[in-house]
């Protein structure tokens, strides 16, 4: 039973729930696309020990010259340089410029960006920034977000130019690698350097495609894999190795993302829309959607925030965060589980949560705003029918007042964290 006397007890478990967590730091941790430099803000601190007091993480500079940690990350729009051989210059450029566009609102505030590079964008993360889930939550948000784009340039497009007919032609690949890397001053530019950068570099010339007859892929390197704790056959990767005169073999685990995008077009949906069930929280939130949703989904970032929350338990039967995943919430005397129902990164997700106030469904949705924002809305459908429904609707005023409190403590948060970024900057 719902009461309102249960929510008055479990207010803190109600903020724990996939479906409340909130804002991000305000401004952009990325450089421009246009002129492919990159900005030394980054949206997240070190996690090194002691780098976390009073609430608000702290990290000293870090000098452009310093070896450091992380994972590197090559997006590449396959079969460009075959369709520009044969299309006008002209609407090929614009056509570039758009799906360019696309690739970097999905990859900016997640990773870095460290350069544009012709028909591909080269991207990083420092140690401790992003987890495999969200990691590859954003690869498979950014290949969707890609193929949508190519879908919908060749439905509305009027022109029979080969440049808007050879569209659908276009692929995109991933190629993710962990290793060291510095950042040094070259020519009056920062570039990334190292043996590393390099390997991630050679990967865009590989035989997988040749082999497989697969264009729309992720590439990980066993060290990523490794890295991130994920389980190549449970994702339904597949290993493939490369060798290159300078560096060797390369063992590596390759995600059909063309496949993963056909299969996710037959899914079933499970999402509360606007004007359904109860409107819970309609918040802005200073962070772009990819920065918001590693806060919504990442069990780490969760207890870092949620009141109350001792420690959030994540159970994947996949290998990786998605449809099927379960959450245990742990809130000391009692436990709200979570499984996910529906799984759109960055978009929204929808989950069943069950815990001392019963069992109700909950879809949390983004929608960008300006460059750097995200809109966030929370809807609820309780299960049980009607009786149920009007039960939840008498506890309005209570639930929602836990969504603000939440939300607000997260601003507060996070906007220290914004502020220790500009800091960084200008040191």
């Amino acid at each position: 039973m719902i009461t309102a006397a249960a929510a008055a007890r479990t207010a803190p478990s109600a903020s724990a729930r996939t479906t409340i967590s909130g804002p991000m730091p305000a401004g952009s941790p990325m450089v421009t696309a246009t002129t492919g430099r990159f900005d030394t803000v980054g949206w997240f601190p070190d996690h090194r020990a002691g780098a976390f007091s009073g609430g608000v993480e702290r990290e000293l500079p870090i000098p452009m010259s310093r070896v450091q940690q992380g994972c590197l990350v090559i997006g590449d729009i396959t079969g460009y340089t075959k369709y520009l051989a044969g299309v006008e210059l002209e609407h090929s450029q614009d056509v570039l410029a758009d799906l360019m566009n696309v690739l970097v609102a999905q990859m900016r505030g997640l990773l870095h960006l460290a350069k544009l590079e012709g028909d591909a964008i080269f991207c990083y993360e420092h140690e401790g920034e992003a987890d495999g889930g969200t990691l590859l939550a954003m690869i498979e948000s950014c290949y969707f977000a890609f193929a949508r784009r190519v879908q919908t340039i060749d439905r509305l497009t009027t022109c029979d130019c080969n440049a808007c007919r050879l569209i659908p032609t276009l692929d995109l690949k991933f190629l993710i690698h962990h290793g060291q890397f510095v950042i040094q001053e070259v020519a009056g530019s920062r570039e990334l350097m190292g043996r590393d950068v390099i390997l991630v570099h050679r990967l865009l010339k590989n035989t997988y495609t040749e082999r497989s007859g697969i264009r729309g892929y992720a590439m990980a390197t066993e060290p990523c894999v490794r890295h991130f704790g994920l389980d190549p056959a449970a994702l339904g990767a597949s290993e493939h190795r490369e060798t290159y005169d300078d560096v060797g073999e390369v063992r590596l685990f390759v995600m059909n993302l063309k496949e993963r995008w056909r299969r996710a077009q037959e899914e079933r949906v499970a999402y509360i829309a606007p004007g359904e069930g109860l409107s819970l929280a309609e918040a802005d939130l200073p962070a772009p959607p990819p920065i918001v949703w590693h806060f919504l989904t990442s069990p780490a970032r969760r207890a870092l925030w949620q009141p109350d929350t001792l420690r959030v338990e994540e159970f994947t039967s996949s290998g990786a965060r998605g449809v099927g995943t379960v959450n245990h919430c742990v809130h000391g005397a009692h436990t709200i589980e979570e499984e996910i129902l529906d799984w759109k990164p960055f978009r929204y997700l929808t989950d069943r949560s069950k815990g001392p106030m019963g069992v109700a469904m909950f879809t949390t949705e983004l929608t960008p705003v300006g460059t750097n924002g995200t809109h966030l809305s929370v809807r609820m459908r309780p299960d049980g029918g009607p009786e149920m429904l009007e039960m939840a609707r008498a506890m309005l005023p209570e639930l929602r007042e836990m969504y603000a409190v939440a939300a607000d403590a997260l601003t507060r948060l996070l906007q220290g964290v914004a502020a220790e970024a500009e800091e960084r900057a200008g040191a």
